[in-house]
């Protein structure tokens, strides 16, 4: 579930940003609806699986490795099992590293649960899963914007967001992440809704061919 009324949102950032405004014409009705999160666990372990792979791939080998789990898997059953299981279902090293350290954290409180992870602030549930060997900053803002349903996260690092903004505000070159916060202040709180348009913007130029989605 949203966090926020997504019509409020989207009438604010049209009147916030006439540019990203155009996008929001272009692009449509906003549709976003945030994934059912079991536990963070779960989504965390699913995150650290899927790095660096396809959707296929990905989705290939966290099957396997939950396979190898109870029906309701656990931290606890995780860390149970040989890293050779977990490296035979097709995991890195570094990938078993790091879902052995999830479970470990779980287990120790570091990784919050579900009903404490909806009552902290964003900055509070970044400063926490960071410390997850394997979860980065960008990990954590697509938990929040995709599982949480938070109203107001930018990641600035995003490829997709970079090039959205290029499209939709006429740039030369991807931004840095400075230009985009300093834009991004006009869409405060609704900086989540903003990203999800300007991951819009590339499905946009796909279904125009080459060129820039036209966005004046």
């Amino acid at each position: 579930m949203l966090a926020y009324d997504p019509q409020l949102a989207v009438a604010a950032l049209r009147q916030a940003d006439r540019r990203l405004g155009r996008l929001i014409d272009r692009a449509g009705p906003f549709t976003l609806q945030p994934k059912k999160m079991e536990t963070p666990f779960l989504a965390l372990l699913r995150a650290i699986v899927n790095q660096q792979l396809s959707g296929k791939a990905a989705a290939t080998i966290h099957g396997r490795v939950l396979e190898l789990l109870p029906a309701r898997p656990t931290p606890e059953a995780l860390l149970s099992l040989p890293d050779e299981q977990l490296r035979a279902a097709g995991m890195s090293r570094a990938k078993v590293a790091s879902v052995k350290d999830l479970a470990a954290k779980t287990l120790d409180g570091t990784v919050p649960t579900l009903a404490r992870l909806r009552r902290m602030s964003d900055e509070e549930i970044v400063s926490r899963l960071v410390q997850v060997r394997g979860i980065g900053v960008w990990s954590v803002e697509m938990l929040l914007i995709f599982r949480l349903g938070r109203p107001d996260v930018l990641p600035v690092t995003d490829l997709g967001v970079r090039k959205g903004y290029m499209l939709t505000f006429g740039a030369k070159e991807m931004p840095a992440a400075a230009e985009l916060l300093r834009r991004g202040e006009r869409w405060r709180p609704y900086r989540s809704v903003a990203s999800w348009y300007l991951w819009r913007a590339l499905d946009l130029q796909k279904s125009n061919g080459n060129g820039a989605p036209g966005l004046g």
